[in-house]
């Protein structure tokens, strides 16, 4: 099979650290900077970068976050109270960042070398509160949900240093059929859609969390609330 995704140049590689931010002063590592130099790639993630919330954030499955960055100009036209500079590289917890590649373009289960490494596709994102935190604005993970301006995760197959100026490389494409677009529709929109739910359940390159969440739908008719997920939690006195 012939792959025909260009190959896509990484301009920017990032790294955070956790600090304090919401109105009780939760920590979270969403501010990342950009790094110039070559950095090493495990299988949890880049050398020296932070998850605050490891329940939700990092791990395996989780372990390298790609945000397109023509999102960020979708973002300041839907959302004019914002300045130039307010939306730019950094500012949604990315670790990579590119021009040319959305969501449409990239498949569950993609396998693409980067520098030394081999990383494969395995979710898309699910936006937080702590967005709306970032940004002062009580419904900017929404806002970020109905655009499905979101990005994607990866695992890492094989370890290795990249940096920026390095190429994505598409090796392998498993699952045309299923682009990372398409399984947000699902996620967010045709939520109880009972074939696409029992075809994500048959993914085997799905994350297991996101196989598990299309699992419950299928069992209880229902969609898991996103209330918790989505709402600033209130200041504690």
């Amino acid at each position: 099979m012939k792959l025909l995704l260009p190959i896509v140049t990484v301009d920017a590689v990032l790294i955070g650290k956790s600090a304090p931010l919401g109105p009780n002063g939760e920590p979270s590592a969403m501010n990342k900077d950009l790094i110039q130099d070559r950095v090493y790639l495990g299988t949890e993630g880049l050398l020296g970068d932070e998850q605050a919330d490891r329940r939700h954030h990092g791990g395996v499955e989780k372990a390298l976050h790609h945000f397109p960055a023509e999102h960020y100009s979708t973002l300041q036209k839907h959302l004019k109270k914002y300045t130039d500079g307010a939306f730019s590289v950094g500012r949604f917890g990315e670790n990579i960042s590119t021009t040319g590649l959305i969501e449409s373009d990239v498949c569950i289960g993609d396998i693409f070398q980067l520098g030394e490494a081999i990383i494969q596709v395995s979710q898309g994102r699910q936006p937080c509160w702590k967005l709306n935190a970032r940004y002062d604005y009580p419904e900017m993970a929404k806002q970020v949900q109905s655009l499905k301006t979101i990005g994607w995760y990866y695992r890492v197959i094989t370890p290795g240093y990249l940096q920026a100026g390095d190429s994505l490389v598409l090796l392998q494409r498993p699952y045309p059929d299923w682009s990372i677009a398409r399984l947000l529709s699902y996620l967010f929109e045709d939520t109880l859609n009972l074939t696409a739910l029992k075809a994500m359940v048959d993914i085997p390159y799905l994350a297991q969390t996101w196989r598990d969440m299309a699992q419950k739908r299928i069992d209880s008719g229902q969609v898991e609330s996103w209330q918790h997920r989505l709402t600033t939690p209130d200041k504690q006195s």
